[in-house]
Order: C-alpha cells, then sequence, then structure tokens
C-alpha cells in the first residue's frame, strides 16, 4: 500500500520553542548536571539553557562532560530527546527550499560500518528518479570510514560549500544532490557536543545517538529520512535488539519533529561489498553505478532507496520503489548524476568524464593509490563462515586509512580488496586479501590480526543472507 502523506513541518509548539520561556531564573548547569545524574526530567528549558551554555561557552569542558556522562548513564525519555535534538538544530542556519521541493526531499544517513560506500551510491541513484537528496555527511573516525574522505580521494572534489543556503540550492536545481560537509554555521552545538562525546565515552548512548543523527537532518529540511542502523561486530551496537532500541528511538523522535523517519537495521560483521579504503571504495561504488558490483552492496541501495521512494510518496509500494532505483543503476542515469556531482562539486569535467565512462583499471590510473600490493593465504581447506570486518578495519587504519583524532591526515589509497566471498569454499594456500599499503610490507602482527578475520569452516558452501534485516516505521505507516 502507499504511504500516507508526508506530516507538516514541526512547529515550536511541537518541536520546542527556541527559547526557555521569558522571566524566570534559569538552573545553573551544576544543579541541571545534578538533576539528570540522579535520574530527574529535564525540562524543555533546562535542556535549551544547557545548548545555549554550550554555544556561548559558559560551560566548561567538564561540564559538558559530565552532562553528556549523566545522559549515558540516566537516558533521556522520548520528550527530552526530541526536545535535544530540535534545540541542536536551531543552534545554527537553517535550510531553505521552494516550496514545491518538499515531498522530494529525501535523505539516508549511516552509523557508520566497514567497506559502506552506499551514500556515494545512492545520493545520484535517488537524484536520478527525481528527488532532492542534500545530504550532509560526516568524516571518518576510529575504524569506520568517512564518506567525505571517501570523495576527497578524487581529485578536485569540493565537500566545503559556502555560502551553504545558495551553493547547495544550486546543486539542488542543477544535479538533485549533493554530498557537503557539516560547517560551522550548521548545527554548531552538535559539531562542539560531537567532539565531546568522542573523548568522553559517550558515544554510544542512544538520546545522544538520536539527537547528533536527527539535527542534522532537522535542518536539512526533509520530507523523509531512512537511517541504516549498524549491528554486529564492526558496528556500535554489536547486538540486533539494542540496535533496534536505537531504531525505535529514531523513528518516535521523528514524529515528534514533524519528519518521517524510518529504520533499517543491517548487519555489520563482514565487510559490505569486497573493498575496504577510500579510493577502493570510490572504484567498487562506480562499479555499483555502472549496474554491476558486489550484489550485498547493490542490494542494500536498492532496498534503502525503495524504502525512501515509498515513503516519501514517490512510488505506490516499496517493491515499486526498489525497482526505480534498480533501474537507475542499471540504465546509467545514476551514473550520470553522480558525474554531474563530481563536475559541480569541483572535480575537473574532464576527470569526472574519465572515471565515469572508464573501465576499472582505468579508472584506478586516475585515483590515488598505494604504491605496494601484498596477498594473503588461506591457511587451510573450508568454506568462508565470515571476513570479520572489525580486525580487517584496525590494521587498515594503522596502516593510514583511517584517522585517531579530527584533522588528522589519511592516506587516500591504502586499503584492501576481499578476493572471495562469504559462503563459498576455499583452498589452502589460495589469494583470499590483497591489501593495499605504502610501507614496504606487514608486519607479521599486523599479517596474524589479517589471517586472524578469516573464519572458515567445514560445512557446504553457501549463499551469503543480504545484510539487510527489518525496516522499523512509523506507526502511522503500515508494512505491506
Amino acid at each position: 500500500m502507499a504511504a500516507p502523506g508526508t506530516p507538516s513541518p514541526s512547529t515550536p509548539e511541537t518541536a520546542g520553542a527556541v527559547s526557555g520561556g521569558g522571566g524566570r531564573e534559569p538552573k545553573k548547569l551544576p544543579e541541571l548536571i545534578r538533576l539528570k545524574r540522579d535520574g530527574g526530567h529535564l525540562s524543555e528549558a533546562d535542556i535549551r539553557d544547557f545548548v545555549q551554555a554550550v554555544m556561548d561557552g559558559s560551560a566548561q569542558d567538564t561540564q559538558i562532560g559530565a552532562m553528556l556522562m549523566a545522559i549515558r548513564l540516566q537516558g533521556m525519555d522520548p520528550e527530552e530527546t526530541t526536545v535535544l535534538t530540535q534545540a541542536l538544530a536551531d543552534s545554527g542556519q537553517q535550510l531553505e527550499w521552494p516550496k514545491a521541493w518538499h515531498q522530494q526531499l529525501v535523505d539516508k544517513h549511516s552509523t557508520g560500518g566497514v567497506g559502506d560506500k552506499v551514500s556515494l551510491v545512492l545520493a545520484p541513484a535517488l537524484a536520478a528518479c527525481g528527488c532532492k537528496v542534500p545530504m550532509i555527511s560526516g568524516r571518518g573516525l576510529g575504524h569506520t570510514g568517512g564518506t567525505l574522505d571517501k570523495l576527497e580521494s578524487i581529485p578536485g572534489f569540493n565537500v566545503t560549500q559556502s555560502p551553504e543556503q545558495v551553493q547547495i540550492l544550486r546543486l539542488l536545481e542543477e544535479v538533485g544532490c549533493c554530498i557537503v560537509g557539516q560547517s560551522e554555521k550548521l548545527v554548531p552545538a552538535d559539531g562542539i557536543l560531537y567532539a565531546a562525546r568522542d573523548v568522553t565515552a559517550t558515544v554510544d548512548s542512544v538520546p545522544l545517538i538520536t539527537a547528533s543523527i536527527l539535527s542534522k537532518k532537522v535542518v536539512e529540511g526533509l520530507s523523509t529520512l531512512v537511517v541504516d542502523v549498524k549491528f554486529g561486530g564492526a558496528a556500535v551496537f554489536p547486538d540486533q535488539e539494542q540496535a533496534r532500541e536505537l531504531a525505535n528511538t529514531l523513528v518516535r523522535a521523528g514524529v515528534g519533529l514533524g519528519l518521517r523517519v524510518a529504520a533499517a537495521l543491517t548487519a555489520m560483521d563482514s565487510p559490505l561489498g569486497r573493498s575496504v579504503g577510500h579510493t577502493l571504495e570510490v572504484e567498487e561504488a562506480l562499479l555499483c553505478l555502472d549496474g554491476a558490483g558486489p550484489p550485498d552492496l547493490r542490494d542494500l541501495v536498492i532496498r534503502l532507496g525503495g524504502a525512501i521512494l515509498w515513503l516519501s510518496g514517490q512510488a505506490e509500494t516499496q517493491d515499486q520503489g526498489v525497482a526505480r532505483v534498480a533501474a537507475a543503476l542499471d540504465d546509467g542515469s545514476a551514473l550520470g548524476r553522480f558525474q554531474l556531482m563530481l563536475s559541480a562539486q569541483g572535480v575537473e569535467p574532464g576527470l569526472a568524464r574519465a572515471l565515469c565512462s572508464g573501465s576499472p583499471a582505468q579508472r584506478r590510473q586516475l585515483l590515488p593509490h598505494a604504491r605496494v600490493q601484498e596477498e594473503l593465504l588461506a591457511p587451510a581447506d573450508g568454506t568462508v563462515e565470515n571476513v570479520l570486518a572489525l580486525p580487517l578495519a584496525r590494521v587498515l587504519h594503522e596502516l593510514g586509512a583511517g584517522r585517531s583524532r579530527a584533522g588528522q591526515p589519511i592516506k587516500p589509497g591504502v586499503g584492501a580488496e576481499l578476493l572471495v566471498d562469504v559462503g563459498q569454499w576455499l583452498y589452502r594456500g589460495t589469494p583470499w586479501l590483497r591489501v593495499h599499503l605504502d610501507g614496504p610490507t606487514l608486519s607479521d602482527q599486523q599479517r596474524r590480526a589479517l589471517q586472524g578475520a578469516l573464519v572458515l569452516s567445514d560445512r557446504a558452501p553457501f549463499k551469503a543472507p543480504s545484510p539487510f534485516a527489518e525496516l522499523v516505521l512509523p506507526p502511522t505507516v503500515v508494512q505491506p
């Protein structure tokens, strides 16, 4: 059945007014921290006072950390989470679009994974289906890769658009999609809290994750958002039930904000696709845009895209939405939008054309690549039960593919190619992994860690399941 009409944008009465109310005496920060530490309820005024203190610098770093830890330990109810989200969104610039675009304005967000290059494919595919996709994305931190870092491995690609409103509007008019970074003008309070969460062991707080994700999407003025919530050994939440808790919180908060939010639970035990690393993932994204590429990547792209088209009322059913996204990949229209986006965001048009029309070998010569390749061999016969994403990502991080602190440079050519699929039979001595590195060779410790990522069993070969596990929908939407 078709998804119901898009809800109206939030109002101050439903999403929280900009100020906490006139004539009152705001609580001091230690009092607010104590209240939440002891399990109390923070009022709208309390939350907005805290965010204002973060913005004007009156909150000390220790106080910000203490409040984040109190929220991490005591949690937040749905009302508190919605108010925090709106307060963060109100801390900066709000993007505005022509009213006629509202139903077309959609986006997707991922909680982060290994080999996750879905955004590079999905944004242009949705644009080819008639959507407007103002994707505000992030950089990699820790073992997960960042969409912006992957795109910046393409010479000339510019993720900074200033002034944001004018430039992003131009990109959506000309291309239908853009992938840009979060500037100081867009949700600045979230930028401060995000950095603090990373150094205070509060990254896995469900209300803080929810507010961080949705505040950036509220300022985009979307009609529909689908969040890809990862679970598994290389995800923030190793357990599917924990991931479902975040999914339900995101969906409920979206209702309070006037934003239709659905959450897809997807597995992140093994890497998505066959490539991990910035330029290698760009190459694999281009393969998917060619209508080819690894089946797990394509499956996730078309399922997420199909859900977005259905929920935004641009497809009658999820299946129809899936078919439209698949057609955009197969007929070249998504690849054409990707080429337009590259040119519009700073890539020299000749390079953009060559990347989108060349063979895989030609593309590799156009992008930064590592100096050395080293292959690892299977230590025994067996069926590939799994390739553990986390140890693989950690070694690549050591080799320079990731960063340990914000602003740290990365090596875009460093990465790895899986030469096997989960479920296939493998003979001893067969190459199963090709590592791209800038140094002379892997250390013995790194080689042992990588070999430990290959999990073999003696069962019969099997077809690997899709990473897509389930779709959590708003209460007003019925699963067909």
